[in-house]
């Protein structure tokens, strides 16, 4: 009998504890001297329904610009990927709507199909697979609800032998540094085996206006999709966080490349979270870092697939050149 016991699977999983982990990071962001709130905990069921109205206002055009992308090309990208049966998943997949039309696509040729949405999101990934079963009764859906590390462990695990076909649209790899990107492209490689493909969203370098208008649109559903944090806050950590007297604000910073969220307390203010048993002071206009969302050059994108093991396939550009599918092999 060895000394130790090697934790995995469902009892690793039994051991997670997500509202710990949740007000362990507050904690340990509130407490920084530059504070800040990790993004990751924009996705519950309301962050998901904000972020989707997000994608439909008029300023933020990065879904626009992808749905153009695989309504040109999808086609395109499915033949390139069929000829065995396929595994589609989908990192992040929200609604799942620019995905049904590569999945039509895929199955108009006669793949067989199966697809698994992945989304930290329970609301979202029930909502998708019943659209999915009415409107493509057709194909295997298979959803999972985790974040992204536990969906790649899943697809590493995977014993069958059809090819995989891993989706990370809505430019997604932009919430990451470019060293984290990097880290997380390799960890996907890992997950994958030669051959298989993965298709990513690069919103490219652009007119700073146009990224301003997106990232603080007109209608508000950035500010209240930042400000829902706070509010998650309150509800599963007994916050006290009054979101009026914080207000959004959006910039964007040349030298990283980055569109960057802030949270800007209006006014000094203590705000106490009755799960870390702690209060948190707050000075008039002292902003809590919330998002980064980096910005690429066509370039960047070549070096991050040579740098990560994968081979180009093809990259596919909307008409104003403001976003790139980039579809990318597995070299192993």
């Amino acid at each position: 009998m060895t000394g130790y016991h090697v934790l995995e699977g469902e009892e690793l999983s039994r051991l997670r504890d997500p509202r710990r982990d949740f007000a362990l990071d507050v904690l340990s962001g509130l407490s920084e001297h530059h504070k800040k709130l990790d993004s990751r905990y924009f996705y519950d069921d309301e962050g998901s329904r904000l972020f989707q109205a997000i994608m439909s206002c008029k300023d933020y055009y990065p879904t626009d610009s992808e749905r153009e992308i695989l309504q040109n090309h999808g086609r395109s990208i499915a033949a390139t990927c069929s000829g065995t049966p396929l595994n589609v998943i989908d990192l992040g997949a929200g609604d799942g709507a620019k995905t049904k039309i590569l999945l039509q696509a895929l199955v108009e040729l006669g793949v067989d199909c199966r697809y698994v949405p992945i989304d930290i999101s329970e609301g979202a990934i029930g909502g998708l697979v019943e659209t999915m079963k009415l409107d493509m009764p057709e194909l295997d859906v298979q959803g999972l609800v985790c974040e992204y590390t536990d969906g790649l462990n899943w697809l590493s695990s995977m014993g069958d032998n059809r090819k995989n076909l891993l989706l990370f649209l809505g430019s997604n790899i932009g919430n990451f540094n470019k060293a984290r990107a990097r880290a997380f492209l390799r960890r996907q490689w890992t997950s994958l085996r030669d051959g298989d493909y993965a298709l990513i969203g690069f919103d490219l370098k652009k007119d700073i206006e146009v990224l301003l208008r997106a990232y603080n649109d007109s209608d508000g559903y950035t500010a209240a999709f930042n400000q829902n944090l706070l509010r998650r806050i309150n509800t599963e950590l007994g916050g006290t966080f009054d979101t009026s007297k914080f207000r959004h604000y959006g910039t964007y910073d040349v030298f990283s490349g980055a569109m960057v969220s802030y949270l800007v307390s209006l006014e000094e203010q203590v705000v106490e979270i009755a799960a870390l048993g702690r209060s948190f002071e707050f000075e008039a206009w002292e902003p809590v870092h919330t998002e980064y969302s980096y910005k690429y050059l066509e370039r960047d994108i070549e070096d991050l697939a040579s740098d990560t093991g994968y081979i180009i396939e093809a990259k596919y550009r909307d008409s104003r050149h403001y976003f790139v599918d980039a579809l990318w092999r597995v070299a192993k």
